[in-house]
Formats: structure tokens, sequence, C-alpha cells
């Protein structure tokens, strides 16, 4: 249900950018986050075995997981949620609270993983720390990010912090408006193309696109689909100085 994403080319941003803040997204930009996502499906299969293949159950949950988008948002707790409602649709009245109890530890363990940073993101921030405003931009449930950053160690590097409901152009318009600058002046760090730079690029501003090994289905879109001069893709983070220079 997730799906792999390849490598792209890289791109250099022009000479005359006027760029001023730097966006990163959190999850799977600054900071592991999918793969416990990946896991939690696993053990959520493991537990409804007796009910389906593996396949119709992710399914289930898959639409189950967009349908309630509208209603928990992104984040563990909306997931947890979608996993009980999946369970108590898969099994057909035939409820069990151990299964049940087994489905809330999921989401408690994935609350209590340890934040583990990408490879060169705490030496790429110090690279451009004082020389741009920096910002984390990303969905979720708040307290959650906030714990992550709180123990990512991260935190020094950020003049602002903004957890959005969504990403979707309003979005970015009122993070644009709140940091007092204009599209072009904005430069968005991401993994998610739908999420954290079509929405950029269409604004006007800028969007640099950074692929995870593993990316949920809800996010997929294909690259050349972004029409837009102002997009750019990089291998890994640290060749975002060399973006810059």
């Amino acid at each position: 249900m997730r799906l792999k994403i390849t490598s792209f080319v890289f791109m250099k941003l022009a000479k005359q950018n006027k760029i001023s803040v730097i966006a990163f997204d959190a999850d799977d930009t600054l900071w592991k986050n999918e793969d416990y996502f990946r896991t939690a499906e696993k053990e959520f299969c493991d537990i409804m075995a007796e009910y389906g293949e593996r396949e119709d159950i992710m399914k289930e949950l898959f639409k189950i997981e967009i349908r309630n988008l509208s209603y928990y948002g992104f984040g563990i707790k909306g997931f947890v949620l979608s996993m009980t409602e999946a369970y108590l649709k898969i099994c057909k009245g035939e409820f069990n609270p151990i299964k049940q109890e087994q489905i809330l530890n999921i989401g408690k363990q994935m609350l209590e993983e340890e934040v583990i940073l990408l490879e060169g993101v705490e030496q790429t921030l110090k690279q451009v720390h004082g020389k741009y405003r920096l910002v984390v931009a990303t969905k979720g449930d708040l307290l959650d990010q906030e714990r992550k950053l709180e123990r990512s160690g991260l935190s020094k590097y950020f003049h602002h912090i903004e957890v959005m409901s969504d990403k979707k152009q309003s979005n970015y318009t009122k993070l644009i408006k709140h940091l007092d600058i204009k599209p072009d002046e904005f430069l968005m760090i991401g993994n998610s193309l739908k999420s954290d730079i079509l929405p950029v690029v269409e604004l006007g501003g800028h969007a640099a696109y950074v692929p995870y090994h593993t990316t949920w289905e809800y996010e997929q879109m294909e690259p050349e689909s972004i029409f837009s001069n102002q997009f750019y893709t990089l291998d890994k983070i640290s060749d975002l100085p060399d973006l810059l220079s």
C-alpha cells in the first residue's frame, strides 16, 4: 500500500533567487516515520489474519483511512482509530477485546518510537542555519509532532514551527503570510510531491523534493506531472547547500 520512490535528476536554483525562508517537512524528511506505519500495518494484518488475506485487509484499512482524514486528520491517533474501525467492519460482530487491546498497543508503540534523524539532516541544518530563516512545516497530530521535535534535538535550528491540518495551497498561503514574505522567497523541502511540492510551486514558491525509500499511497504522484522551473530534486538532503550555492 505504501509504494517505493526512485531517484531523480538534480537541478540548481537560479542564481537570481531571493530565498529568505527554507521550510522543512518533518516526517521522512528530517526523521524516520513511514517505516513505523509499515510495521504497524503488518502487525494489524497479523492480528486480522483469521479474517482474510493481507491484501484485502490492507485495501479495507486504506479505504477507511482516506475516508477518515476529514474527521481525524493525519497522524498516528487517526490511524489507530481507522484500524479499530477496520477491525470492527472486518470481524462482522465477532468482537474480541484482546484483539482490540493489541490494536491500541500498536498505536502506543508507534508514539513511543525513537526519533531517528535521517542521514545528513543535522549537518545540513548547521550549514544553512543563520543564512536563512528555517521553519518546520509539517502535518499530523500537534502533540505527537511537538514531542518528536523535542526528542530530535533540532528545535534550536528553527525560527518557527507550523503543524498544519493539511498541506494545501491555502495552508501554505497562510504560512507565507505569517512569515511576511512573498512566495518566491519561500523554499519548501520535503519527501511528498503531493503535499510538499505541488502546492508550493503552484503558489509561485520554490520546492525541493528529497525522496524517501517508501511513501504512503495517498501521497503518490509522478514528478513528471509537475511543470515548474522552481521545482528541484535532490538525491539526499545534504545536497541542499549545493542547490542554494
